[in-house]
């Protein structure tokens, strides 16, 4: 079999990646008559050298696009890489229902060490990374492919809120919180402070919450578990070379950004 016929019998299974090892395995092509092969292929943008040893099948019906949607690959990407992950962020939301901030990238988070972002024309990724998380704030979902994981609508919210300067301000991220809070529910927030571990994130995710005038059966636990493990003020945007000053509200968050939307 060459490197086509097994790419046409992985399109016929509903696979659309594999890795170099996988190809090599199930092909009679060998060393320079493979690399040939994928190259051919990479020439007539049918398959997309994803990263090192990684490729994407790019099937008629995403020719235009150039790429595949992360869903239906994701999976055996991070299991060739043996890591962790979840497709976080605006990825996630737009799973959620909030399509509000359509993205032309995708955001995933994994384990350390960081990965390097990808982009190449069409396929833009950006990588995150976290000591930890709880699989409790993480959602399977299913694509033609399998499944994949992406973070619920509370771990998606502070994500977006821990990272928020480096995915353009709280103030971009506003319509997609509306969006978000309306498919957070109490199971969501109380899993998510069992094991969360940045309470400056939850104080502004109440806040945020709070001024969406959302039901106190979602911020009540917030607070409740603020208050026993004491917290200080913090800015609502985090500046370098800013404090946080005099805060008149109950999550203790010195609002220094104006909520710019049409909340």
């Amino acid at each position: 079999m060459n490197a086509k016929a097994f790419i046409k019998h992985l399109l016929s299974i509903e696979s659309y990646s594999f890795s170099l090892e996988e190809i090599a395995k199930n092909t009679d092509g060998e060393g320079t008559s493979l690399k040939f092969q994928l190259a051919r292929l990479i020439e007539k943008q049918e398959i997309v050298n994803f990263r090192k040893g990684f490729y994407l099948i790019i099937p008629p019906r995403y020719s235009k696009q150039g790429k595949i949607p992360i869903q239906l690959y994701a999976e055996k990407l991070f299991k060739s890489l043996n890591r962790n992950y979840y497709l976080g962020f605006y990825t996630a939301a737009k799973f959620h229902g909030a399509s509000h901030q359509q993205s032309q990238q995708e955001y995933v988070m994994t384990e350390k060490p960081k990965m390097g972002d990808i982009q190449k024309k069409e396929l833009k990724i950006r990588f995150f990374t976290a000591s930890k998380w709880s699989n409790k704030n993480i959602q399977e979902r299913k694509s033609d492919a399998g499944i994949f994981k992406i973070s619920s609508p509370a771990l998606t919210a502070v994500d977006l809120i821990h990272h928020q300067s480096k995915l353009g301000g709280i103030n971009r991220m506003l319509a997609v919180f509306e969006e978000l809070s309306e498919e957070i529910n109490q199971d969501d927030i109380q899993n998510l402070l069992t094991w969360y571990p940045h309470k400056s994130t939850l104080q502004r995710l109440g806040f945020i919450l709070e001024e969406m005038q959302v039901d106190e059966t979602l911020t009540q636990p917030i607070l409740e578990h603020l208050i026993t493990n004491k917290y200080f003020p913090v800015l609502l945007s985090p500046k370098t070379n800013q404090k946080a000053g005099a805060v008149n509200n109950q999550w203790k968050v010195d609002v220094n950004s104006k909520l710019d939307s049409d909340l």
